[in-house]
């Protein structure tokens, strides 16, 4: 037999009670959610310990799903940086060329004012110098021993005028154009240069030994008085360079002087001062030899 749609109570007296309980119940939970809103409107305070009470049992879940987000951006931190990584390195590669370069252009500029400057204090204001130019070139292969300058007949330089460097004698000016000079080095083998003992003027003679050394020789035969370390100075003598010069230091006594190295080695100089000749006459004599030789070799068969 089918079960009949009718659900009224009836004369069932649970039925009733449980239908009129449900209504009770409902009605005091309304009200009581009535109330409820009404004092957290009124007093907010009154249901703190309850936020609390919440806030306590749910910090572990809260705690765990922060760790949980920390560790997912880390990762997504650590893929995107190991995909940039590349570009980084060279973008850091190109800062550090530049600042190599940077440094490597601040050292020459250091360089080039440190040699200006010991140029600068080696000028004697009552003597200016002829010129300042640079050692543009050299022969270093060849048994004689020349160099060139970039300065010439248009800034006063001519055959015979000493040439030096901040610390020592370079040479003297064989032949003139209009913007360069030929320089016979001390090195070579035709440059004699009269010196003496810078501490006490023992009187020698430098000559070039044509391998970069020099040859020290002294006037005055007999016992050799020179040892290992004597500086040599130009002494004036002849006329074409200034005395006090440095050009030598003796390396290795000899018999009748001493093998030594120059006070000035061309290669690790620049920079250069070509001077006046010490003595007008010397200068005269200097370019009257120089005529006659090259007009000799003129007429040479």
């Amino acid at each position: 037999m089918a079960r009949s749609q009718d659900r009224r109570p009836g004369h069932s007296r649970r039925a009733q009670n449980g239908i009129f309980t449900g209504y009770v119940v409902v009605i005091l939970g309304v009200v009581a959610g009535l109330a409820v809103l009404v004092l957290s409107i009124v007093r907010p305070e009154t249901f703190a310990f309850a936020r609390s009470s919440a806030a306590e049992v749910a910090r572990p879940m809260g705690r765990a799903g922060a760790e949980g987000r920390a560790a997912g951006q880390g990762v997504f931190a650590a893929i995107g940086a190991y995909f940039k990584a590349g570009q980084q390195n060279a973008e850091l590669r190109r800062e550090v060329e530049a600042a190599r370069a940077n440094a490597v252009s601040m050292q020459a500029l250091k360089d080039e004012n440190r040699r200006l400057k010991a140029l600068l204090g080696i000028v004697d204001p009552a003597r200016p110098p002829v010129a300042t130019a640079h050692l543009i070139g050299s022969s270093g292969a060849s048994t004689r021993r020349f160099a060139v300058i970039d300065a010439g007949t248009r800034h006063g330089v001519i055959a015979g005028q000493p040439v030096r460097a901040a610390s020592g004698l370079i040479g003297r000016v064989t032949e003139a154009g209009p913007s360069t000079a030929r320089v016979l080095l001390v090195t070579d083998p035709d440059n004699v240069v009269p010196v003496r003992r810078a501490n006490d003027g023992l009187a020698a003679f430098v000559q070039g030994a044509s391998n970069g050394r020099v040859e020290i020789r002294l006037i005055n035969m007999g016992v050799n008085p020179v040892k290992k370390g004597d500086v040599f100075v130009t002494s004036g003598a002849g006329g074409l360079y200034p005395p006090g010069i440095p050009v030598a230091v003796a390396t290795a006594p000899t018999r009748d002087g001493a093998t030594g190295h120059l006070a000035a080695d061309p290669a690790d100089h620049v920079y250069v001062v070509v001077e006046q000749a010490f003595s007008p006459q010397a200068r005269a004599e200097y370019e009257r030899l120089q005529r006659e030789g090259a007009a000799s070799a003129a007429t040479a068969p």
